[in-house]
Parts: structure tokens; sequence; C-alpha cells
């Protein structure tokens, strides 16, 4: 398994719609950098948000995700609070190829706020939009740029196909339009 440069990416892209809407180069002028790199490809993150709240004193249970510990947001800057985090999606909606799995990580800029960015691997055929989770790890309130690179996906191409890729086993988080809460 290798990983994949920015020319692969490109091909991958318009022959397979891997990525879509797809920039060709990365993009910088006064916005955090997206689009092709070297050896990935800055996603942005969209304007819809689900900022994490404890006003209803929940508890976060993975298995019985509360919907009231979350505020649906829509704007252009999103701001989390403290020591808390948000769910978002990328504007890219993605077809990952069946010899395929990413890694996604989040962007330096962010990071050196005490941003983070959590993200699983996008699994073999697995496909939509990714849900994007945000934390914010400092004791101030941080500030998220919709349209704007938030974090870097890197492309590992296997030499042969997986036997069993998301699509066959049916995940529960495939084809994806929005953001997804947990599920069991």
């Amino acid at each position: 398994m290798g990983l994949k440069p920015d020319h692969w990416i490109r091909k991958m892209a318009r022959e397979h719609r891997m990525i879509e809407p797809f920039e060709e180069k990365q993009v910088r002028d006064g916005v955090v950098s997206y689009g092709v790199s070297s050896y990935g490809y800055d996603v942005r993150v969209a304007d819809e948000f689900k900022i994490f709240t404890n006003v209803f004193s929940a508890t976060v249970d993975p298995k019985n995700f509360d919907t009231k510990s979350m505020v649906d947001y829509i704007g252009d800057v999103c701001i989390i609070p403290p020591n808390s985090f948000a769910l978002a999606r990328t504007v890219e909606y993605f077809r990952i190829p069946r010899k395929v799995l990413t890694v996604c990580l989040g962007k330096s800029t962010y990071a050196r706020c005490g941003i983070i960015v959590n993200v699983t691997p996008f699994e073999p055929e697995w496909e939509g939009f990714v849900t994007l989770e945000i934390s914010n790890t400092t004791p101030l309130p941080a500030k998220i740029y919709a349209n704007e690179g938030l974090a870097q996906v890197l492309f590992f191409e296997a030499d042969e196909e997986c036997e069993i890729s998301y699509a066959d086993k049916k995940g529960k988080y495939q084809k994806q339009q929005s953001i997804v809460l947990p599920k069991l």
C-alpha cells in the first residue's frame, strides 16, 4: 500500500468523480488553504455545524446519543465554545475506490491554535460528505471559517482489492448527505 501523489489524485478525481467539487490546485489567497497538495487533498468545511451544548446536562452516550446535546448553526464563521466541540461536514463529496483507504488529519493552521480535527478513515467504497469532528481544546472560544480548508485527506492505494468493502457490508454512514450523529 502506498501514499498517492497529486497527479494520481487529479486523475482519480477526473476519471472516477472521487472528489466533487474538485479544486485542481491549492487555493491560498486570504483563506486557510484547500485543494490538491503534494500528497493529499485539503478539504473545506461547509457552513453547517452542530455545536455541542450541555444545557440539558445530558450524558454523552455513543449507543444512545441525545440530539438535544447539539445546537444547529449555519454561518460563515462558527464559534466553538471553550473546551467543547462541533460537528460539521465537508464541502466535498467523496467516492472512494475499492483499492483505496484514506486518513484525514487536521491542518496545522488550526492545530497551532489548539483546534483538533478528528475524522475516521474513509474505507474502500465509502461514499458521502465527510462528518468532521472539531474540538476546541483551549479555554477560549475558537473560530472556524466555513468554505475554507480544515483538514487534509491522504490517499493510500492497496496492491489488491479488499475482500469486503464498506459498500459490501452496507456501512451505516454510507452516502451521508449531511452531518450525521452517532448511530449504533
